[in-house]
């Protein structure tokens, strides 16, 4: 029997824990082993706390992110809130929340925070006030929470939040509070706000790459091109098209190798190469109707991969206009998915950076 797949703790539901207990604590004395955060979709998780640390005049609590059976870069790493409390006559409490060591600020616009604000995205900030409410049943004055995580810097270079004008550290992120394995939330989260930020940088072309490969690739053949207006899209080709349209670009250009070329020209919405495999019977289709030798068309559809494919195809005069035929159904599927408001080009490369076609 497959074992059921663990969930996990978003980093909003991990710093909401830790603001949780240190409130309790300074209220009652109490040295919580767990806390139920509430969620945001309504109902509450259960989180052990890690350490508990007084300070001057404050206490430091320390909860381990914990992605379950889908890390992320975050996975086992320290979040923390520090925790201090100003008595006083005003009921309810106010509640201060910023970010400290390890969490980023933002510099750019077109994030859901603020420029110069913490990057504690809304549904976990509304998270973190409301599990510090909860605590604090009854206090009045001020609660000060400062989120940090100790190897927050560190972390962030693995992470697209350089690109977006998020410095000095990690986001604080989680629209529910769990991380569901293997769900695609968070990516297309991330392809939202790139796009976002390009568009409050002015830019009206998007480009569209599958991974660091691809777009160190596309950046090395054409090296005047903006930073931010680069979006790792990995598989989600539909949601990424849509994604444009909404935020009005009016250009999309995609940065792929030959496979992702054969899918999307076959209309995938997703083109992850363990669900949607390359259909070689209508990539031969495609061959023939290019021109291509009918001798060469059986190694196509016998192929294992688009890569063996194409190589099959080497000396033949008419691969490169299969490669234009391929650019132009996956261009047309492309535009369709945006409603037809922006035009797409494609840049399609070798897997040793050479670009294939014109």
């Amino acid at each position: 029997m497959t074992k059921p797949l663990r969930t996990g703790r978003t980093t909003g539901s991990c710093a909401s824990a830790a603001a949780m207990a240190g409130v309790r604590l300074l209220l009652t004395g109490e040295r919580s082993e767990t806390v139920d955060v509430p969620l945001p979709p309504g109902g509450t998780l259960t989180v052990p706390v890690e350490r508990i640390e007084p300070l001057n005049g404050g206490v430091r609590v320390t909860v381990v992110k914990d992605g379950g059976d889908d890390p992320d870069v975050t996975h086992g790493h320290d979040i923390q809130a520090v925790v201090r409390l100003e008595p006083g006559e005003t009921a309810p409490p106010i509640v201060s929340l910023d970010g400290g060591r390890g969490v980023g600020r933002v510099t750019l616009p077109g994030l859901p925070v603020a420029v110069g604000e913490p990057a504690i995205n809304p549904e976990p900030r509304k998270q973190i006030e409301a599990a510090v409410r909860r605590a604090a049943e009854g206090f009045a004055g001020r609660i000060e929470v400062t989120i940090e995580v100790p190897e927050g810097e560190a972390i962030a270079k693995a992470t697209m939040n350089p690109r977006l004008g998020i410095v000095g550290g990690i986001s604080i992120l989680g629209t529910q509070g769990i991380v569901k394995p293997y769900s695609h939330d968070s990516w297309k989260a991330t392809i939202e706000e790139g796009l976002s930020v390009a568009r409050a940088q002015g830019l009206d072309r998007a480009v569209f790459t599958t991974g660091r490969r691809s777009e160190r690739f596309y950046l090395e053949s054409r090296p005047g091109t903006p930073e931010t207006a680069l979006i790792q899209a990995a598989d989600f080709f539909a949601f990424s098209m849509r994604a444009a349209a909404r935020h009005g670009f009016r250009e999309v250009v995609w940065a792929v190798f030959f496979g992702k070329l054969v899918k999307q020209a076959q209309g995938l919405e997703y083109t992850h190469a363990r669900t949607h495999p390359v259909d070689f019977g209508l990539l031969a289709a495609r061959c023939l109707e290019a021109g291509v030798d009918p001798a060469r068309v059986p190694a196509v559809r016998a192929a294992n991969t688009a890569v063996q494919a194409l190589a099959s195809l080497e000396g033949d005069p008419a691969r490169d206009n299969v490669l234009k035929l391929l650019v132009q159904k996956a261009a047309g599927h492309a535009e369709r998915y945006a409603g037809r408001t922006c035009s797409v080009s494609y840049a399609v490369f070798d897997f040793d950076g050479r670009a294939l076609g014109d």
